[in-house]
């Protein structure tokens, strides 16, 4: 059964079993509903507990409802009638109350919890806003300041802030269950509170409105929800409770149906598969409960603590003992900034320092179920790593590299065991960066494939699996997205403009301030060794900056001048100068903010067509997540794949045979113009 009962004397406690989330399905609602009209035909019960069986309380809505027509009974009803309850009803909250979960639990006229719990309304990360009350009763709750600060968000509070803030009455410490039942036997002959819906709410300071429309719109960057959840908001706030929640209904199902939440959906199932993908179904990975990583500099540091958050005993190995010194110091500040910023607490911090050994001795790392080097981007340095890596760790271990453009097939030339060898690249910094690349080489063993995976799991990390070539996924895409930032300047745009153009359709850098912030001089040293393999990368500004070393911020010059000590960009007269020669045999011409990004966008469509059919990426949704969680690709537009399809691809290819026509972007491939004909891509 879905939703159970048993009586305790005196005390209801109704049973949710919906395994594996307690998932608000059509039959749980009807279960729940059930349940109250049934408990308050009961004189003998004095109050009700609602517990959840397995790891978590409600957590939301049933993912495998969605895109379907609704089924009675609707949410909202049941929610309003668990609050129309004749007997008080208890919610006893553990693991995680979501969406829908919490809002089942402000219907209850009290909350308790587990010390570990969390509770929130995210529903503004799928493009909606809460669609049964939880905009109207948060705020009769625990006021309009934390009901703003929780629903624009989405973010979930923990169990000691949620009592601090009014969100739940008591934190049940030892057993859940009957800590519940006892609190309930203490409420059931006491006067009760007055439900949510007849509360009134406070009003918040004067132009507290407007200070968080403020605030909404600066972290938004386009997202429509989390304005239309704080006019749900407002409007609970300044109405009546059934006019706040007509309100709120109808803003729900308006959002329901539009192209961001489809888009934002989108994300959320190609985030739910990428850590098990079809291909590995079945496949036992090896297992990693220790780690060494060779390199101690910034990708290195990164990585190391990345491993330790996950609970991973590391090895930092350097070349010498002063380069191990500085490595342990580069991993040290990391956690003691995120004590610094309130992230952990200080004795987390140190418990995860101490946990990472250095040695300037690759045997070291004899024992270790994973090596991962991270040393600088040179085949050979990195050949000598793995050969020494080779002899000293066992056979079964796992070893990696952290290439972002180098051949992994080359780097494990001569490996001792090749099977054992994967390109794990992360993105910087790896501590907080949620996307990894998984790169088999051509002899690595599936179970060691599985592992990547297994890992990525274990670091809380989207991964997605690419195929080998320059740059593999994320970053081939990146040398389009530059050379066609470049195509504009030559016809007539600025840096400025450009960027600009690029803030607006939702990324939270443009080009050019994101190659002066991260280092002109990296992607100077990706185009040299790209040319002594013959090619001819396409950056005819980008190499006279480098030429003069105008390498960005850490020189006080890239695309942009900067101050002393400062990181604002200011126009550079020097570029411009440099963008009019290069720019003298080029066309110039006026360009809108829409078409420099189209300029920019559709050739990454076009490139990301390519790397489909070669089979670099296996599925149009694992492109999109390499660029919304590499490089910043606004989430609610779906990424680059979804947003061309939403937009239609036929109008895609017909916009890139236009820039094509006037020598700004190649025209579309072969893949592009097969899948015009069909609208959809051929890939999931």
């Amino acid at each position: 059964m879905t939703v159970t009962i048993e009586l305790k004397g005196g005390i209801a406690v109704v049973t949710v079993d919906n395994p594996p989330v307690n998932a608000l399905s059509q039959a749980l609602r009807q279960g729940l509903l059930e349940a109250a009209e049934t408990l308050d035909a009961d004189p003998s019960v004095k109050a009700v507990v609602l517990t959840c069986a397995g790891r978590t309380f409600i957590a939301g809505a049933d993912v495998g409802e969605f895109g379907k027509p609704p089924q009675p009974p609707h949410l909202p009803d049941v929610v309003a009638r668990i609050e129309s309850a004749a007997k008080p009803w208890v919610a006893v909250i553990h693991g995680a109350a979501l969406g829908g979960g919490f809002e089942v639990a402000l219907a209850c006229r009290f909350r308790v919890a587990a010390p570990d719990a969390s509770m929130g309304l995210p529903e503004v990360r799928l493009g909606l806003v809460p669609g049964a009350g939880g905009t109207v009763r948060l705020p009769r709750l625990a006021g309009v300041e934390t009901a703003v600060a929780m629903v624009t968000t989405g973010q979930p509070v923990k169990a000691v802030n949620a009592l601090s803030a009014g969100l739940i009455d008591t934190i049940v410490e030892g057993d859940l269950t009957e800590g519940a039942i006892a609190f309930g036997r203490g409420i059931s002959n006491a006067p009760l509170p007055a439900p949510l819906s007849e509360r009134g709410v406070a009003s918040p300071d004067a132009g507290f409105w407007e200070m968080a429309e403020t605030s909404v719109a600066a972290r938004a960057k386009g997202e429509e929800a989390p304005f239309r959840a704080l006019a749900c908001l407002r409007k609970a706030a300044e109405s009546d409770f059934e006019t706040a929640m007509a309100f709120e209904r109808e803003t729900f199902l308006s959002l329901r149906g539009s192209t961001q939440a489809a888009a934002l959906l989108h994300v959320f199932f190609a985030e739910r598969a990428a850590t098990r993908p079809p291909e590995l179904a079945g496949v036992e990975p090896r297992p990693i409960r220790s780690a060494a990583v060779i390199g101690g500099g910034t990708m290195g540091a990164g990585i190391a603590a990345a491993l330790r958050d996950a609970g991973l005993p590391v090895i930092l190995v350097e070349r010498d003992q002063a380069a191990v010194e500085r490595g342990l110091a580069n991993v040290a500040a990391i956690f003691e900034g995120s004590a610094k910023r309130g992230r952990i607490s200080a004795e987390i911090a140190a418990e995860r320092i101490a946990g990472v050994t250095g040695s300037a001795n690759y045997a070291a790392a004899a024992d270790v179920d994973l090596a991962v080097e991270a040393v600088f981007e040179d085949l050979e340095v990195k050949r000598a790593v793995f050969a020494k890596l080779g002899e000293v760790c066992r056979p079964d271990a796992v070893l990696a590299t952290n290439t972002s453009y180098l051949d992994p097939n080359a780097i494990a030339s001569g490996i001792v065991h090749p099977e054992r060898f994967l390109g794990l690249h992360f993105f910087s910094p790896a501590n907080i960066m949620k996307l990894m690349e998984i790169v088999p080489a051509a002899e690595t063993a599936t179970e060691v494939t599985a592992a990547g995976f297994a890992l990525a799991r274990l670091l809380n990390k989207i991964p997605v699996r690419a195929g080998i070539c320059d740059g593999f996924i994320g970053n081939r895409i990146l040398k389009v997205t530059r050379a066609q930032a470049e195509r504009l300047l030559l016809s007539g745009a600025t840096p400025a403009a450009v960027d600009a153009a690029m803030r607006a359709f939702g990324l939270p850098m443009g080009p050019f301030e994101a190659q002066d912030l991260g280092g002109l001089d990296i992607a100077a040293f990706q185009r040299r060794a790209a040319r002594a393999r013959g090619e001819t990368p396409f950056a005819p500004i980008a190499d006279r900056l480098c030429a003069v070393e105008r390498y960005g911020q850490k020189t006080g010059g890239g695309w942009y001048d900067y101050q002393p000590g400062e990181r604002k960009p200011h126009a550079s007269e020097t570029v411009a100068a440099i963008i009019a020669e290069e720019a003298v045999h080029t066309p110039r011409r006026d360009w809108t903010p829409s078409e420099i990004a189209d300029c920019i966008v559709l050739p990454m469509v076009n490139e990301a067509a390519r790397i489909l059919t070669e089979g670099v990426a296996l599925r149009a949704a694992d492109i999109d997540l390499v660029k919304i969680h590499g490089y910043g690709f606004p989430r609610w537009r779906g990424g680059p794949m979804a947003y061309a399809e939403a937009r239609g691809l036929a109008e895609v290819s017909d916009a890139l045979t236009r820039l094509a026509e006037t020598g700004l972007a190649e025209p579309p491939c072969a893949l592009l113009k097969q899948a015009a004909g069909g609208g959809k891509w051929p890939w999931p």
